[in-house]
């Protein structure tokens, strides 16, 4: 993940006949604001129009020309209103900027001891005025919990953190590439997809035959100070003591190439063709060289599942914290809220601290367990829990969506593999939706509580169906 400040523009609206010194206190309060979280804004100068804020037409055109030109780094555009504001003036300045970016509207709470003309700011009202016109231009927007909210108020405080994943979600999908590696299992219908409604929302796929990937592999020689390099990484990574040292061999020569693949492309994620072929070619699972990946902030998918990576970098941009691609696998005895998620398995280290190299019985009762070498085993504990699935609907032509929120519980599991128990509210209402729609088995997980920020970028701002599996329905 990138470790570069987030940067926002922000206009500061104003009406003429409202106080003007508001203007000038808020531009104070944003500035101790960004400081205190770590924000960079792109905002006009008090020499440039009247305290910094914009009034007119002419304001507009004069930070519509700021924010083009650092327009390769500004995610997001924050509108505050310390009065009224100038409706026209703020939806001027976005249409004539073509950013093309969420937008966090909010307004300051008036004083009840203070609505004289002296101090009166009337953003309540303005923040309607300002939304319609927004509304009215086609220009998406975010609002904040409350109405009106002081910049450094807790609220806003939380407001801001998730408008800027929200931008960061939206930035990034809308470049993303992903690597498929190889051809989907033929018996995994379920995770077809269209690459030409992905291509059309900005997201491209790069493919490659498995052949091309394993050969390189073959080519590379024990001696290899990469390969050793590679080796020493994944013991360094996991516990691997129990690993046959030529299948370990084998395990890197694999993660060599993939990363190979990833950077020759300028890849963001994979989705791999995990079985049959590499354990009945290459002789070991890639589930290892897949969870380094997804560690590492490149999320790797099973079974060239795109689209469910494709929600693991959703997922990982929302949250700063790596996903993991699970199966709705099994239910919890008789608790109609849990459930077992599993895999065979490949989920980041930092779903399992008590991670290990081993074999995956399951495929090996058909492959031989000697060629499944790199699954791995490992239990993840209680944690917040954000689970979701992005699908393309190629009959419609569209995007659909679901999140929603739980959490991961230390409940009793004894079975392999990648495994966790999860709560989720009303999860038979969610199987029902899951089943009804025409979901994937495989869904992602991520140890956060970023549903609504997620549901925020898919629906408004990249125009997919998105259904919220929200608390309020589940009381």
């Amino acid at each position: 993940m990138s470790t570069s400040r987030p940067v926002l523009g922000v206009i500061i609206g104003n009406r003429d006949f409202f106080p003007d010194k508001l203007v000038a206190e808020a531009r104070a309060d944003l500035v101790a604001l960004f400081a205190e979280l770590g924000v960079d804004a792109v905002m006009l100068d008090p020499a440039e129009t009247k305290l910094g804020g914009v009034e007119t037409h002419t304001d507009a055109r004069k930070c519509a020309e700021l924010f083009r030109r650092h327009r390769d780094r500004i995610s997001g555009v924050l509108v505050c209103l310390p009065n009224f504001g100038d409706e026209k003036g703020v939806a001027d300045t976005l249409k004539l900027a073509g950013l093309n970016v969420p937008v966090l509207v909010q307004g300051y709470p008036d004083d009840l001891d203070r609505l004289d003309v002296i101090r009166r700011r009337d953003a309540f009202c303005g923040k309607i005025s300002v939304c319609n016109n927004l509304r009215q231009a086609g220009i998406a927007y975010t609002l904040t919990a409350k109405h009106v909210v002081h910049p450094m108020d807790a609220s806003f405080k939380a407001d801001l953190r998730a408008f800027i994943a929200v931008a960061r979600v939206v930035q990034g999908l809308r470049k993303v590439r992903i690597g498929a590696v190889g051809a989907r299992p033929g018996a995994f219908n379920t995770v077809r997809y269209s690459e030409k409604i992905l291509e059309r929302h900005g997201i491209s796929v790069t493919t490659v035959d498995l052949s091309e990937i394993l050969g390189a592999a073959a080519k590379i020689g024990e001696k290899d100070a990469r390969l050793v390099a590679k080796t020493d990484e994944i013991r360094a990574y996991a516990n691997a003591s129990a690993v046959p040292p030529a299948k370990l061999l084998q395990m890197a020569r694999l993660g060599l190439v993939l990363d190979d693949f990833v950077a020759a492309h300028h890849l963001d994620a994979t989705a791999i063709q995990c079985w049959t072929s590499v354990q009945a070619n290459h002789g070991c699972n890639v589930c290892t060289s897949m969870s380094m990946m997804s560690e590492n902030f490149l999320p790797s998918a099973c079974e060239v599942d795109v689209t469910g990576v494709l929600t693991m970098y959703a997922m990982q941009l929302a949250s700063s914290s790596p996903s993991a691609l699970v199966d709705w696998n099994n239910n919890y005895g008789t608790d109609p809220d849990k459930c077992v998620l599993f895999h065979c398995g490949n989920w980041a280290k930092s779903f399992l601290p008590d991670i290990k190299i081993l074999n995956a019985p399951i495929l090996g009762s058909t492959l031989g367990v000697e060629n499944t070498w790199g699954a791995l085993d490992g239990r993840t504990p209680a944690a917040p829990l954000t689970f979701g699935r992005i699908t393309t609907d190629d009959t419609a032509g569209r995007i659909r969506t679901y999140v929603g929120q739980g959490e991961l519980t230390n409940d009793e599991l004894r079975t392999f593999g990648n495994r966790a128990v999860a709560r989720v509210p009303k999860l038979q209402k969610l199987m029902h939706h899951v089943c009804r729609e025409g979901f994937e088995h495989h869904v992602v997980m991520n140890a956060s509580h970023t549903a609504g920020i997620l549901a925020e970028a898919f629906g408004r701002y990249l125009g997919w169906e998105v259904y919220h599996h929200e608390p309020a329905e589940q009381a």
